[in-house]
């Protein structure tokens, strides 16, 4: 189970020291990665150095509504900074609007500024109907995304065992699914996986590998 999850801690009031916290937990239970504000990449690269955990900064978090130029310059300083994945978030109001090649341009410049690090796109389906859905994981295929993920965990709902299927459904095997937003227990990780997840972002990582322990 551990190797599925993203430890995630993106509170604005997180400090340095809870930063290096989640890191050494993310090394003892060998998650996959720690997922954090961009601020933090160089700390959590430093403190994860030979740990084999990677570090994941989130780009135009959480709204997803800053601009073209600012998601790729986050990227390409967080990637600079030790970054081995970046989860970005859609423009959702572009997305409401089918505003498609401003959407596709938006990922693809995200995609170029990781250069050849794995990008995540964040649709927020608390937000979006089910056509929202569809075409958000078609735009960010299309652009070169290497996942589509759920949500941010800071708007409404969260992951789902029907927006799951339905993601992965529409991505096939091409893309991975992350699911994040909600997800506490290892009963509720083991749906997520089972529904087609390939990684889960949570802020309750121990909570679920000590529980599917037992």
């Amino acid at each position: 189970m551990s190797s599925y999850i993203d430890h995630t801690l993106l509170k604005a009031e997180a400090t340095r020291q809870d930063i290096i916290k989640l890191c050494r937990e993310a090394a003892e239970y060998k998650f996959y990665s720690v997922c954090i504000n961009p601020s933090y990449v160089k700390t959590a690269a430093a403190a994860l150095q030979g740990s084999g955990v990677k570090v994941c900064a989130v780009v135009g978090f959480p709204l997803g509504a800053t601009t073209t130029a600012v998601k790729a310059f986050e990227a390409a300083e967080a990637v600079e900074n030790g970054a081995a994945e970046i989860d970005m978030v859609i423009h959702i109001g572009a997305l409401k609007g089918r505003e498609t090649k401003y959407l596709a341009d938006d990922v693809s410049a995200v995609v170029r500024a990781a250069a050849g690090k794995t990008v995540k796109v964040i649709i927020e389906t608390g937000l979006l109907d089910n056509e929202d859905k569809v075409l958000a994981c078609r735009l960010a295929k299309e652009a070169g995304a290497g996942f589509v993920k759920t949500s941010t965990g800071f708007g409404p709902g969260g992951a789902s065992i029907a927006d799951l299927h339905l993601m992965r459904e529409t991505v096939g095997s091409a893309l991975g699914v992350k699911a994040s937003g909600g997800v506490r227990t290892a009963k509720e990780a083991r749906q997520m996986i089972e529904a087609g997840a390939n990684r889960i972002g949570t802020s309750s990582g121990l909570t679920i590998v000590k529980d599917d322990q037992m």
